[in-house]
């Protein structure tokens, strides 16, 4: 017999938090399937830190960049 979503869900809330923390990046990573999509976010990501190290650009503090996201999207 096939096991239900919700016996599933019974039984990890059973699991310790650091457990449910583990199974959900697990599952969270297997839905992680377009590789294109995570070579360029990976790339993206590198050239931002090379920028960073290189002085090209500087760190915004994180409450300025937060009310900038903040004015931009309200609500």
């Amino acid at each position: 017999m096939p096991t239900t979503l919700e016996a599933l869900q019974a039984e990890v809330l059973r699991l310790s938090p650091k457990d449910r923390a583990r199974l959900l990046d697990r599952l969270i990573a297997s839905l992680d399937t377009d590789t294109e999509v995570e070579a360029a976010w990976d790339a993206l990501a590198a050239a931002r830190e090379a920028e960073l190290a290189t002085g090209t650009v500087q760190a915004a503090p994180l409450d300025a960049a937060l009310s900038r996201l903040e004015a931009r999207f309200p609500g």
